[in-house]
């Protein structure tokens, strides 16, 4: 593998819009794969009130030298003023599922 992957987490307002979000970064190659958890509750402070809001969330499967790409990829296609785009390190993996996911993800932009 030339680069480390990662898992990234980004919240979305609904099951549609996570749905177009993650097909586009698959079919783009940003992610080799993205998982949609729907159903559950976000509370965080905005604009100075404390919300409560129904949210999906997805969890993005890809490598460290593409999340620039990825990151901008995501805030140009999110609804949100500011998306919750957060990225760790996978410390540890199998070795195949790791040799797909970088085979899955391209750098050639």
């Amino acid at each position: 593998m030339d680069s480390p992957s990662l898992v990234v987490f980004c919240t979305c307002p609904d099951q549609a819009v996570a749905e177009r979000l993650a097909a586009a970064l698959v079919d783009e190659r940003l992610a080799a794969c993205v998982n949609l958890v729907a159903g559950i509750t976000s509370i965080y402070r905005w604009e100075g009130q404390v919300q409560r809001d129904s949210e999906c969330l997805l969890i993005i499967k890809t490598r460290q030298v593409i999340y620039p790409l990825l990151e901008t990829r995501l805030q140009e296609l999110h609804p949100y003023e500011t998306p919750e785009i957060i990225a760790l390190p996978i410390q540890a993996g199998a070795a195949p599922y790791l040799n797909w996911l970088a085979a899955n993800t391209e750098t050639s932009r």
